[in-house]
């Protein structure tokens, strides 16, 4: 009997997770290999028509930074909402019907007559073109921050259900688990180098109708794919509003500031384990960093949620906040990837290097996870080869060396320019454009270090019920916008690359790079990797303890 009793729990997940209909998760019909062909679709369309570009590299530059931060800013609320409120199945499923909508007005936008400007036939001199409407401005705008909006729900929620089919209690599906965002970077990669390249080709060769219907086609397939696999999805409950408790932590921490901690942690406040397990809930243990929260959980007779919060509560808190600084170093290696959009690109005028920065990167990849992974972890013994925040380490290092490279690459092509008299006329430079494949190539393989790195770390060091909000975090990184250093005449960046001081702007973000690294290596030194329960914390390493460990001494926990 009790050998029955045991095999049926072990039928289902130990993790919490749920199916559509509120019910325990199975393990053998739901989660790890079952659903992980979840497909994101094509990816959005990254380049404007050449009509919306009138007025030079400047503008061009200025449209596509101010959408591409939209776009990776609206996370936030797509993960407020499923953490608190829908879920991140439906939020996704309601997300991407807008963001359908959104490719099928950009498809008409760029399609009917009516809705677009005249064809430009001088494409030198675009000055004496038509411009386009305000109505035809207005409606190529809300299709594109339409996009915005459906991205805000699809891209903090998608990876993090993917990620949610794992069992953190089983060895077998926990060990899939640290794989899981380096082939999920590959596989958001691999739709990057088709939009890149195929697709990019269509709209320049064949027309801009057929170039956005394409990935307008592809997502509606993918968005049926993702429906088809519902049955086999396992789900988090969601846990109310991640803001409204985080505030209520800090609010009574501050109230009770000039209360004393108890000596022993067990005096603080803290619901029955009883009661977590009818919530699917997970306990979480009072920690001695950030002291201060720790006084939101002391009794002092008031029962008030604005007064009294759960060691739990203040756990989760701590959680979110330690990852800020991290989030804060992140900044700048991102605003460079606003450079492959623009500059870089314009740099190169046929835009054919760009594939080189997708192709490193999957190969990258491919290397990393096969066998740098398998060669560290025999040094290290660590299950990820290197922990998270060295891996974001290496990326610094390679943005670093990145900016170097063209810095100095740029300053080669202006030599060449002036020598060639092309530097007031604006003209081809008599230099191959394969000077610039280095920094390309770097770029890719900086991602594969830094842009998986950094989703698996603010996914993995969230609480259970922030999750999304913790993927938000690296969407977020890339949305903070393209920082411009103050110009003095005749300026870094003209509409006249060669009359442009682009090695100064590129050498000044190595010297940027170069002192948030050093920002970086501080905040690592003091950062603590979030408590996990004892029973997960074990499953790969075999400790059973809980596991709270500093990073830059010690290692991560297991797994």
């Amino acid at each position: 009997m009790a050998e029955s009793l045991e095999t049926g729990m072990e039928e289902y997940t130990k993790d919490g997770s749920v199916d559509l209909r509120g019910n325990p998760a199975r393990r053998s019909k739901s989660g790890d290999g079952l659903p992980n062909g979840l497909l994101r679709g094509l990816d959005q369309p990254r380049h404007l028509p050449h009509h919306e570009a009138p007025h030079g590299h400047r503008l061009l530059s200025n449209n596509v930074t101010n959408w591409v931060g939209t776009v990776w800013m609206t996370p936030i609320l797509g993960a407020y909402v499923a953490d608190a409120h829908l879920g991140r199945y439906w939020t996704f499923v309601v997300s991407s019907v807008i963001y359908l909508s959104g490719m099928c007005l950009l498809v008409l936008a760029v399609s009917l007559p009516a809705l677009k400007p005249p064809v430009c036939s001088n494409i030198a001199d675009p000055s004496g073109c038509k411009k386009a409407s305000r109505l035809q401005l207005g409606i190529f705008f809300f299709a594109l921050y339409l996009l915005a909006v459906g991205t805000g729900g699809t891209k903090p929620n998608i990876s993090t259900i993917g990620a949610d089919q794992f069992d953190e209690f089983d060895p077998k599906e926990k060990s899939h688990k640290l794989s899981f965002f380096n082939w999920w970077m590959f596989s958001i990669f691999l739709g990057t180098l088709f939009a890149n390249s195929v697709l990019v080709y269509i709209q320049d060769n064949v027309g801009w109708t057929v170039g956005y219907t394409l990935p307008t086609v592809g997502l509606a397939i993918s968005i049926v794919i993702f429906l088809a696999g519902t049955p086999f999805y396992r789900h988090k409950i969601p846990a109310g509003s991640p803001f409204t408790r985080m505030t209520r932590v800090i609010v009574a921490a501050v109230r009770k500031s000039s209360v004393p901690l108890p000596d022993d942690p067990k005096e603080l406040h803290e619901l029955d384990g009883e009661m977590y397990a009818k919530k699917a809930k997970f306990r979480i243990d009072s920690t001695p960093s950030l002291r201060l929260l720790n006084k939101a959980a002391v009794r002092t007779g008031s029962t008030s949620v604005w007064s009294l919060s759960t060691v739990t509560q203040v756990e989760e808190t701590k959680q979110i906040l330690r990852m800020i600084p991290i989030l804060f170093a992140t900044f700048i290696p991102s605003a460079m990837l606003a450079q492959i959009n623009t500059l870089f690109i314009k740099q190169d005028p046929a835009a054919s290097l760009t594939a080189f920065v997708t192709l490193s990167m999957l190969v990258s990849v491919v290397l990393y996870d096969r066998y740098f992974v398998a060669i560290m972890r025999r040094w290290t013994g660590n299950p990820r080869g290197i922990s998270l925040l060295q891996r974001i380490g290496v990326g610094f290092v390679l943005h670093i060396i990145i900016m170097a490279v063209a810095s100095l690459t740029e300053r080669r092509r202006l030599a060449v320019a002036r020598a060639s008299g092309v530097v007031e006329t604006g003209g081809q430079v008599p230099l191959t454009i394969f000077v610039l494949l280095p920094q390309f190539v770097l770029m890719g393989v900086a991602d594969a270090f830094l842009e998986v790195a950094k989703i698996e770390f603010f996914y993995d060091q969230a609480p259970e019920s922030m999750k999304s909000l913790g993927t938000s975090y690296a969407m977020t990184t890339l949305g903070h916008g393209e920082p411009h250093p103050a110009e003095r005449p005749p300026g870094w960046i003209l509409n006249n690359l060669n009359a442009s001081r682009l090695d100064y702007y590129y050498a000044f973000f190595a010297v940027l790079n170069i002192v948030n690294f050093i920002f970086f290596l501080i905040v690592c030194k003091f950062y603590e990797y979030r408590a996990e329960t004892s029973e997960s914390a074990g499953v790969l390493a075999g400790d059973r303890g809980l596991v709270i460990l500093n990073e830059c001494k010690n290692g991560e926990p297991a797994g």
